[in-house]
């Protein structure tokens, strides 16, 4: 564990990161027909889309996403126009680029992103999925739920929790989404938004712990 600046107790890392690993599906990365950039408030992610689009992985890539409480004032012209901008000073071609700038959610993130690509005569039978590092499995159960008949890819911006907590600098924040995340992966099944998945005990007993400790303000009532 490389040191830093932590507001976060040793222990309270250690369980982050049982659940940080949880949540990266450890995808291998092959050619697909389309990427899709999910929209946050992590700028990464459109960084690490623009990145694999240089690789050749995809002619096509698609951000989407509006606005959250949490994105509003980092990027108020809406979440997928941000991305768009940033991953053209980046080097990615506009004719590459589709910008989906109305979904609230990832269910419509995924339900939007495929209407926009239909509308542009694009029906892939692969796609990669990019998201925060620790939104890939639920992004992949959301899109396994929602679009069954493509192949899904999840990948996220190369980062170690250390790095990632410095690049986006609010320690509470990050674990508070971890938290948040994994409570999706465990209820969204329930009600149909997703598609089951297997929680390892020691994750559990981690996220239960960091909600004891107050790490609860991305939880759903």
């Amino acid at each position: 564990m490389t040191c830093i600046q932590q507001t976060i107790t040793e222990d309270q890392w250690h369980k982050a990161k049982l659940i940080w690993d949880y949540h990266q599906m450890g995808h291998g990365l092959a050619p697909v027909d389309v990427a899709i950039g999910l929209g946050s408030h992590d700028l990464g992610v459109a960084a690490a889309t623009a990145d694999l689009y240089r690789t050749g992985l995809f002619p096509v890539l698609v951000f989407t996403g509006g606005n959250s409480p949490t994105t509003a004032k980092v990027f108020p012209r809406g979440e997928a126009v941000h991305f768009r901008e940033h991953a053209l000073e980046l080097g990615v071609p506009d004719d590459a680029i589709l910008v989906e700038p109305n979904a609230a959610n990832t269910g419509q993130s995924i339900t939007l992103s495929r209407e926009l690509l239909a509308a542009n005569g694009i029906t892939p039978k692969t796609v990669l999925l990019v998201s925060k590092p620790y939104m890939e499995r639920r992004s992949f159960a959301t899109a396994r739920k929602l679009w069954p008949e493509v192949e899904i890819i999840c990948a996220s911006e190369p980062l170690e929790l250390d790095d990632y907590l410095k690049s986006i600098g609010d320690e509470k924040l990050v674990l508070d989404m971890l938290v948040g995340d994994l409570q999706r992966v465990i209820e969204y099944p329930k009600n149909g938004f997703a598609i089951p998945q297997d929680v390892p005990e020691d994750v559990h007993d981690a996220y239960e712990s960091l909600i004891h400790d107050g790490f609860t303000s991305r939880l759903i009532s």
